[in-house]
Order: C-alpha cells, then structure tokens, then sequence
C-alpha cells in the first residue's frame, strides 16, 4: 500500500529564500490528504504535479497565518475549476467563520459543499477513519490552539500462498473466507486451518505531523515507535529562548523527542527566515537522533 508524504512548504511564518511556508501532501493507498495550506500551496502543487481535485480531506493545525493563508485560494480556484465533489475541512472552530466573511464579501457561492469538522485541541481524538488509514488529533502547545495529526494505517488481511491455492486447488470465492480466519475443508473432507494458506500482512505504517509547539514532552506516548515523525524544528539549538518565548522546537529538541519517542525516522522542518543554509539544523538533529532528514520542498518521503 502506498503510504507517503510530499513537502509543499517548509518555511515558517515568512516565504523566504525559495521556501514556502507550511504545506504537506499524504498519499495513503492513492487518496490524497492536504495537510496545512499555507500561502503558495497551490502553485507548489503545480510545481510537482500533484492534482488539487483529489483532495477531498484538508486538516490545519492552527490559525497562524503561515498553516493556513493559502486555503481560501486552494477552495476558490476548485469552485472555478468545476469542482461539485464536497470537500471535508478538519481545523479550528473560528477557521469556519473566516472562510465564511471571505466568501460572503466576495459574493462567492461555492459550487461543491464545504463539511467543516470542528478539531478540540485539548485532548487527542480520532476525527477522520476510511478503509485504509485512522486519523487522530495530537494536542500540542503553541501561543494559540494547535494540532498535530496521527495518521495510522489499518492492519490489512493476510496474504494467501498461491502456491498452497494452486495445490489445493481453493476455489475463488473460498480465499476471501481463509484470509479472514476462516479453515479450510479440502476435497477429502481434511479440515486446514486459515494460518496454513496465508502469511502474515505488514505491520501498519504510522505517520505524525506535529506542527508549530514549545518543546513539553507531553505528547511522547501518542508517536511513541511511529515509523515517521515530521516535527517542527524553527530555531537551533542556541536560540533556545527565542524558541521558548515564540513556543517553537530547536532542532536539537526535535532530535531528543524522536529518541525519547523511538521513532524510525525524522523529518525537520518550519525553518526560520534567518537560515538560508539548513545544513547546521539537520546535523544538530542528527547529533541526536542519526535517522533525520530536512522536510525539503519536492521530496517524497516513504512512510
């Protein structure tokens, strides 16, 4: 199953140095989920060939302007594009109301429906769940109410051995039955449990988006052994109290949360205007946690 992120925008509050601010597209098994909008969003999907009608789910952490200034451009061009399919919109309560006063000065009808979940940010919750992936809220703490979000893949059936099938010559519609548990009675009445015609599927992938926080800690149990952590990493290490006072992460911070969290793999990114070479950044990170990559606009990252 394909499970994998895109980075549309890496940059915090401004654009700068031909960064973006923030922007990420997930692609679980083909459904594509949009995760902040900030300003650029759309021209960045152009960029890199990524068709803004199949999204059908946008989730923003928070109402600074970097996480969410783009959306309001991203709807309108869908409305003018001929889009009917309604659009699911995960993020705080108030973001309603601001869609609502731009929409309504501008005259604008929408021509597709806007479901607008409302997103708490005081407790994790689960908010969005389909076939393939759960999504759930992580409460972190910035100078306004923000969100992370957790996407879990769900565990698949198991795998039948075609070799077995063939051998045992399993009818069609009998394979649906054994991947779900179900034993096998052969054509001399020998019963088979399911274990012996099937392996195992993979563990489910896990993916965290935590998005602009002051380094607490409190949120370690809900991406503890993720496979990938994307976290926000606005200052180095040395600007630690400028990242207190702005409520942001260092990126040697970021680095000792994935440790702490026995995560897989790291990503860094929400990069402050005052770097323009990122090197330093990933390889404090990396003085900590070894498995850590800078969230890099253009790339794709496997879950």
């Amino acid at each position: 199953m394909k499970f994998e992120v895109t980075i549309l925008g890496s940059s915090s509050a401004t654009p700068i140095f031909n960064r973006n601010p923030t922007s990420q597209l997930l692609n679980v098994n083909e459904k594509f989920f949009l995760i902040d909008c900030g300003e650029g969003t759309q021209q960045q999907m152009l960029r890199y060939g990524i068709k803004a009608q199949r999204i059908d789910d946008i989730f923003i952490s928070h109402l600074h302007g970097d996480h969410y200034l783009g959306l309001i451009g991203l709807l309108s061009s869908l409305h003018l594009n001929g889009r009917t399919k309604e659009m699911n919109l995960y993020g705080p309560e108030a973001l309603q109301d601001i869609l609502k006063v731009n929409f309504d000065h501008s005259q604008t009808q929408l021509r597709y429906p806007i479901i607008f979940h409302a997103v708490a940010p005081e407790k994790s919750c689960k908010i969005f769940e389909n076939y393939d992936v759960i999504v759930e809220t992580i409460p972190l703490e910035h100078r306004i109410p923000c969100t992370g979000f957790k996407f879990t893949g769900k565990k698949r059936l198991p795998k039948v051995i075609i070799e077995k099938v063939q051998e045992y010559e399993i009818p069609l519609e009998q394979i649906t039955r054994i991947k779900k548990g179900f034993a096998f009675v052969d054509k001399n009445g020998n019963v088979h449990p399911a274990t012996e015609f099937t392996i195992e599927p993979e563990k489910p992938k896990v993916y965290a988006y935590c998005s602009d926080t002051v380094c607490n800690w409190k949120y370690i149990d809900l991406i503890e052994e993720i496979d990938l952590l994307y976290h926000e990493s606005t200052f180095m290490h040395d600007m630690l109290e400028r990242a207190i006072e702005t409520y942001h992460t260092t990126a040697w911070q970021a680095g000792e949360i994935a440790s702490k969290a026995n995560v897989k793999r790291l990503l860094v990114g929400h990069f402050s205007a005052r770097y323009r070479d990122l090197e330093p950044l990933l390889l404090e990170a990396q003085s900590i946690f070894p498995n850590t990559s800078l969230a890099l606009e253009g790339c794709t990252f496997q879950v």
